[in-house]
């Protein structure tokens, strides 16, 4: 299956042939293990067929053993020349005539029906694999290949050359003399097999011979004319050498001093329009600066040296500031009250090196740009692109959902509509939604929204919708009409929208739909049975026990959970269910030759083909840990690699749609453009709709997405945040990159950079670098070893179809050859513009099996592969895992959103979020998650940050004293300073001032507002008085006492209607624990500052210094507990009866505990009785 050459030049770059022939056919591009087919037919009448063999085996099919990529290495070179034969795909089969002639398909039948679609798998523990469908007779694929001694060109049969000829290609590709004799004089000599210049094997290129000139597709670089003057062509121009040998010096100051010229267009080289040298047939043409090997895609753009610089020096100066203001403080103790004074000192020095922590990662931000034009030319079909398909690599794309109740179906359904009709090439896009409750509303929502495409798709594309949700696109409240120039626009809008808003009352409708047909299903049932019973001679007043299930609109019951609950069909307990709701499309558009009447739309000229579409309810089953979101992901990881294998994986929540359709390509560009094969995810800002115009709880967290995220994509790139992130599927699989850079001595500043083309074989199994080798048929033994050992089924299971899909997803997101990095392998262009292999039955079998819940055992997923468990946080921890291994990751932010979503409004839902987040903080602080135990390929400044993460929850203990230190000095008289001394106000100040002046250039080079600054300060005190103290406490039982502490799902507002209230949950009070500590420090403050003021009235020697000061700390206190304040009070301004009894019991023991330790004559000996 493989053609090695061994006598490929030094200096020829990796080439990869693209073949058809049939030889290669039963190696897919996302699998390379032959498959099965069966036709069928839709699922119509009910009729269910268990599949006979229960689960193939890993012997099954052929080529499930062999090696289907391969190199041949030139000793002293870093380059590598080797051949890979890409096979068809579904949609486009590389067939023989006699495939596909009439009489073959009078014979076998049509070979594109050997689809599976509208076919419920299911299977899971202790079952066998079953399809939902009526079986069809299987229609076996015929294969005619070529004969070796016949020409390969397609549609020619004539003989081969002779092989003592020398215009043979070196890449081996068969060719006759007529074609070849073609190729040469009408197609600038290049080989269809390589798509290079035809030369001998073992040809040494000559550097004094003229090449001819080649199209922007090839990889050599096109030099300039000769001049008749004399110049060597080797001193011509800089680029004049073959791109096959970059590494050969070139002597810039001898070219300048022989030619007489400057750099640039209009020297010596590059003449100006009109000029000419040696004759009037001597014209120079001028050079093609915007030629796509000199163009990147992305640009990083450092924050202008007016703002960092200064924004550096006022980071050290408060350092400075401080270091002597903690001195001044510990050197100078209150005496009068020791206790005050020692407590406020230690929370400063913690509030100290808490900020150090926050601020360190923030010194090196950037802004990053792209540039899709480029990536259009490089990757897009062109005039340069001969097969008029894409060469863009496939993205899968997961949505996760897992309660219908509360994740409202409408809302992930217009979430799917809005990826269905994204901008990316159809065939190459694949979307999968996991519902992990295994709900038939869902399931049925999907259905609908997979029917309502068929209309919304053609019409985002035709009138170019932005954005491509139609909740989000029909509630603009911007004019429709703007930049609309079709004059069917408004008419065609007007049918759409009406469909849309028949399409949301059947999807509000499904609960109470399937409800009454569930209903009446089990009713026929129950008859159905006492009918039975009255025949076997059973009495009519016996009850019968019938099952209470869920029942399909096909009259079939439902296999994943039920109404009722029962048994092996409840929420934690049913079988693993795949269904295909849209069949991969082909590659080339589908346009509609007539106007059907009966049309919402005119689609004549709009590409009206679907990506493909996949619902998916992993296994679930008591005994079973079943790892949250974190599983529910490695399950659509596993279940994709064999139905898909799109080389990047896009994961959204169900509730986060794609807002600007370009978002993917802007993504890819990271991930394709130089140094983009060391990227492992690109992750997008999280944008908010339906948040109140003040943003009274910071739920926009713009500092976050848009200071410490831009600031970490200076360093090693942002953390992954769950949602709106690229991931590179090798990257997720656990491989390390191709290169990587070691950071030692003092702060990491010395650093050593390494390529890991080679598994380390002197180091203990869990430690092992996991590099995907390419497999060299000079050393198959060694090889075969490492490969093995990198893909032994105790990382990945024991799926041959999942192994095998590896290296093909490796290639698919390799760089083009022109911009792969030293010690990677590269592919050419053109290399993925290929069918995808049909999805058949043999295919969803195996994806049926690896979604079960027992595959995992004793495997490496959720440890080292995949999404990581253990933690509430599992996406912090998944990236953090990547970063410790050496990749990189990149921030993209787009002038337009990419992606926008909803979060909770409401105080309680959003205290029970933070709380969350915070917990699962505390465990990765305890755990060997901890970036203490960072490897050393990961940046100083990047493990302060991720240790940060881990360490903000500990600092509400400290926060929690230091708000309360306020209301205990008014209310004892005393201060956290003997007297406001000149040293000490100097300092403060000086802490104060340059604080605000680096929150004003954040505000600059971050673009936020002051406002968004603001709040995200008073979020950080409410939070850090409320859940993170609670957050510590449950890490702390986890760890010591091994309580799991479980979370409730957070509930997706839906849309509001027409009428309603847009933010009538801010306004929604519902009490819980964690409002009882904010609530008793805003009684204390302010009872304390009553209780100071009056006493500093009518007291004979009034301390006015110390009542100032308490006064202004404990309104620094209460300013930034203002928002938490509103929100108790809801709408009108009324506090729920149990706030006031909870806060009054807390100060009624407070004050007692204070009048015990201080009474009012001030004798400790004093009993305290109560009056």
């Amino acid at each position: 299956m493989v053609v090695t050459d061994h006598n490929s030049p030094s200096s020829s770059p990796v080439r990869i042939t693209v073949s058809s022939s049939g030889a290669f056919r039963n190696v897919g591009l996302t699998s390379p293990v032959r498959r099965a087919s069966i036709s069928n037919s839709p699922l119509s009448g009910g009729e269910i067929k268990r599949l006979s063999g229960g689960r193939r085996g890993s012997g099954n099919g052929v080529g499930g053993g062999g090696r289907y990529l391969s190199m041949s290495k030139e000793e002293g070179d870093e380059y590598v020349a080797y051949t890979v034969q890409i096979p068809p795909t579904p949609e486009h089969h590389f067939m023989s005539n006699s495939v596909t002639s009439p009489e073959y398909g009078k014979i076998h039948g049509n070979p594109n029906e050997n689809r599976i679609k509208d076919t419920v798998f299911t299977g899971g523990f202790n079952s066998e694999t079953r399809a939902h469908a009526r079986r069809m007779k299987s229609v076996e694929e015929m294969v005619a290949s070529k004969s070796k001694l016949l020409c390969q060109v397609d549609g020619c049969d004539e003989k081969l050359l002779d092989k003592s000829s020398k215009s043979q290609c070196e890449c081996g590709f068969r060719i006759c003399n007529e074609c070849y004799l073609d190729y040469c004089s009408s197609r600038a000599g290049v080989c269809p097999g390589c798509k290079e210049p035809f030369r001998e094997a073992g040809e040494e290129e000559d550097e004094d011979d003229y090449q001819p000139i080649m199209s922007e597709e090839k990889d050599t670089v096109n030099p300039l004319r000769k001049n008749r003057g004399g110049i060597k062509l080797e001193n011509n121009f800089s680029l004049v050498r073959s791109f096959k040998a970059p590494n050969q010096e070139f002597d810039h100051t001898r070219w300048l001093f022989e030619t007489n010229g400057t750099y640039g267009f209009g020297n010596a080289v590059w003449p100006r329009e009109g000029c000419h040298r040696g004759g009037a047939d001597n014209y120079e043409s001028q050079p093609m600066f915007n030629d796509r090997r000199n163009r990147p895609l992305t640009r990083k753009v450092g924050i202008s040296a007016a703002i960092i610089s200064p924004y550096r020096l006022l980071i050290v100066f408060r350092l400075v500031a401080l270091s002597l203001f903690l001195t001044w403080r510990i050197l100078h103790p209150n005496q009068e009250a020791v206790w005050l004074w020692l407590m406020s000192v230690i929370c400063e020095v913690w509030f100290a090196f808490s900020w150090l922590l926050d601020q360190l990662p923030k010194l090196c931000p950037v802004t990053r740009s792209t540039d899709l034009s480029v990536l259009k030319e490089r990757f897009e079909p062109t005039t340069n692109n001969p097969k008029g398909l894409s060469d863009l690599p496939g993205i899968d794309i997961f949505v996760s959902t897992a309660d219908a109740d509360k994740e409202p179906p409408l809302v992930t359904a217009n979430t799917i509509l809005s990826i269905l009709a994204v901008d990316y090439p159809v065939d190459k896009v694949a979307c999968y939604l996991s519902d992990d409750g295994g709900s038939l509303v869902t399931f049925e929502a999907l259905a609908e929204a997979a029917s309502f495409a068929s209309t919304w798709v053609p019409f985002c594309r035709k009138h170019e919708i932005e954005p491509r949700n139609p909740e989000a696109y029909f509630s603009q409240k911007g004019d429709p009409l703007k930049n609309k120039r079709r004059v069917d626009f408004v008419r065609e809008r007007r049918r759409v929208k009406r469909e849309y808003d028949e399409f949301k009352v059947r999807i509000n409708a499904l609960p109470e739909t399937i409800r009454r047909r569930s209903d009446a299903c089990n009713a026929r049932e129950e008859l159905i049975a006492k009918k039975k019973q009255m025949e076997l001679g059973g009495s009519s007043s016996e009850s019968v026990k019938v099952p209470k299930a869920t029942w399909m609109s096909d009259g079939n019951t439902w296999h994943g959970t039920w109404f009722s609950g029962e048994e092996d069909h409840s929420r934690g307990n049913h079988a693993g269910i795949i269904q295909l709701m849209l069949v991969p499309p082909g590659p080339e558009c589908t346009y509609k030759t007539e106007n059907d009447p009966e049309d919402l739309i005119d689609s004549r000229n709009v590409d009206t083909r679907l990506p493909m579409l996949v619902y998916v309810s992993r296994e679930k089953r008591p005994e079973f840990d079943h790892n949250k979101k974190a599983g529910a992901m490695n399950a659509l990881v596993r279940a994709s690699a064999i139905m898909s294998n799109g080389s990047f994986i896009l994961n959204l929540d169900c509730d986060h749609y794609i807002y600007n359709s370009l978002a993917l390509k802007e993504g890819m560009c990271f991930m394709l453009d130089r140094g983009g094969d060391k990227i492992c995810y690109v992750q997008f800002p999280q944008r908010f709709e339906g948040i109140d115009p003040s943003d009274r709880y910071a739920n926009h967290n713009t500092v976050f997405f848009d200071v410490s995220m831009r600031a970490l994509d200076g360093l090693q790139g942002p953390m992954y945040v769950g949602t709106g992130c690229i991931f590179r599927r090798i990257a997720l699989y656990g491989f390390s990159p191709p290169r990587a850079t070691e950071h030692h001595g003092w702060f990491g500043g010395k650093k050593i950079k390494f390529s890991l083309r080679r598994m380390k074989k002197n180091k203990s199994d869990d430690d092992a670098e996991m590099i995907l080798p390419i497999v060299d048929d000079r050393n198959n033994s060694e090889e075969d070893d490492e490969l093995k050992q990198a893909l032994i089924p105790e990382r990945f299971g024991d799926s041959t179809y999942l192994i095998d899909s590896i290296a093909v997803a490796e290639f698919g997101g390799r760089l083009i050859h022109e911009l792969r990095g030293k010690g990677s392998h590269g592919r050419p262009s053109g290399s993925l513009a290929v069918q995808r292999e049909p999805i058949d039955r043999a295919a969803i079998e195996e994806a049926i099996k690896v979604v079960t819940c027992f595959y995992e055992d004793k495997t490496e997923w959720g440890k080292r592969v995949g999404w990581i468990y253990g933690s509430i946080t599992e996406d912090v921890v998944t990236g953090y895992r990547m970063h410790n291994r050496g990749w990189r990751s990149v921030y993209c932010v787009t002038k337009r959103d990419a992606f926008r979503g909803t979060a909770p409004i409401n105080l309680t839902d959003r205290l029970i979020q933070v709380l969350r987040w915070a917990t699962g903080s505390v465990e990765i602080f305890f755990s060997r998650n901890n970036a203490l135990f960072a490897s050393r390929r990961m940046k100083f400044l990047q493990r302060i940050a991720y240790f940060n993460v881990g360490m903000y929850p500990f600092t509400s203990i400290f926060l929690l004293a230091y708000c309360v230190l306020p209301a205990l000095s008014l209310f004892s008289g005393k201060f956290i300073v003997q007297s406001l001394n000149v040293t000490f106000l100097v300092l403060l100040l000086a802490i104060t001032v340059t604080l605000s002046m680096l929150a004003l250039l954040e505000v600059k080079w971050s673009k936020i507002t002051l406002h968004d600054w603001w709040r995200n300060e008073q979020f950080w005190l409410i939070g850090g008085t409320s859940a993170h103290p609670v957050a510590v406490v449950q890490g702390l039982l986890k760890v010591i006492a091994g309580i799991d502490i479980s979370f409730t799902l957070t509930s997706k507002p839906a849309a509001a209607d027409d009428g309603e209230d847009e933010f009538a949950e801010l306004y929604e009070f519902r009490f819980t624990m964690l409002m009882i500590p904010p609530v008793t420090i805003i009684l204390m403050n302010v009872a304390a500052i009553a209780v100071g003021v009056f006493r500093t009235m009518y007291s004979p020697f009034p301390e006015w210094s110390k009542l100032l000061g308490g006064v202004f700390f404990s309104f620094w206190v209460l300013s930034h507990l203002y928002p938490f304040a509103k929100g108790l009070m809801g709408r009108k301004g009324k506090i729920s009866t149990i706030v006031y009894l909870w806060s009054m019991l807390i100060c009624i023991v407070v004050s007692l505990i204070f009048l015990y330790i201080h009474p009012p004559d001030g004798s400790r000996s004093q009993n305290f009785k109560f009056p």
